[in-house]
């Protein structure tokens, strides 16, 4: 079974039928593929573009990984103009199926809620289940979301966005299995990771995040850029402190 492409197809709310008039073939060629067989090179070219994925996502036994590059090359399964241009259902998709870990790593990530306003109670259910829920917000009382608030032009009011989106997750305080922190550390990319699929949205200097390009990765080794940015969340949140009840409650040193 070729569970990379019935993957995508599920994420990109797509059907098997609509793959097949984008390549113009049957839909029961569609349906070998699904089952493991191999495209002939037009027909992958198209339904990878289609797809907005790299041939070797889909059909990575056609290129040896035996370097870096190509490993990475395979990770990035596709990309995005801007946030908002990921379906809602990709989202919450990939959070329902979280079987490990789901770790998020932004400023204030307002938009995480509000688009879904039953966000805590699905990440208690996913921790009920046993994932390792670990979320990390901007310290509002922070150096560098002041520095991020004058570069963005909107002064304190992304302190004031970042206590905002924490009321969302107040109910999380007591799960277990969940942990909220606050760090105060320059944030090159927003950080969105599920098992092994993680949302990188990365930042432009004087932009929101949310008017910034999302790549999509999903993990094949320990070799390619999946790692590197997984090791940069540990690294922030190894430094970020426990957010207490109490908006304005934090302690001054972090743990891990």
């Amino acid at each position: 079974m070729n569970e990379r492409l019935r993957s995508v197809l599920a994420q990109r709310g797509l059907s098997p039928e609509s793959l097949a008039a984008a390549c113009e073939v049957d839909p029961k060629t569609v349906g070998r593929w699904l089952g493991g067989r191999v495209p002939h090179p037009r027909h992958r070219f198209t339904a990878a573009q289609h797809l907005r994925v790299e041939e070797t996502f889909l059909w990575p036994a056609l290129q040896p990984r035996t370097n870096r590059t190509a490993a990475t090359g395979a990770e990035l399964i596709g990309t995005y103009p801007n946030r908002a241009s990921v379906p809602r259902e990709t989202w919450l998709t990939l959070l329902q199926e979280a079987e490990a870990r789901i770790e998020v790593l932004v400023f204030s990530g307002t938009f995480f809620a509000q688009s879904n306003p039953h966000v805590a109670r699905m990440l208690a259910e996913r921790a009920a289940d046993g994932v390792r829920v670990r979320l990390c917000f901007g310290n509002p009382n922070g150096q560098a979301v002041s520095l991020r608030g004058r570069e963005e032009g909107i002064g304190d009011a992304l302190a004031a966005k970042i206590r905002a989106s924490l009321t969302y997750y107040r109910s999380l305080l007591t799960v277990a299995g969940c942990e909220v922190r606050l760090h105060d550390t320059t944030l090159y990319n927003s950080l969105f990771r599920y098992d092994d699929n993680l949302l990188i949205n990365p930042h432009v200097w004087g932009q929101p995040a949310s008017a910034n390009p999302l790549l999509h990765l999903q993990r094949v080794d320990t070799t390619g850029w999946f790692d590197n940015y997984a090791q940069s969340f540990d690294a922030v949140w190894g430094t970020a402190c426990p957010w207490t009840s109490d908006l304005e409650g934090t302690i001054t040193h972090g743990q891990d």
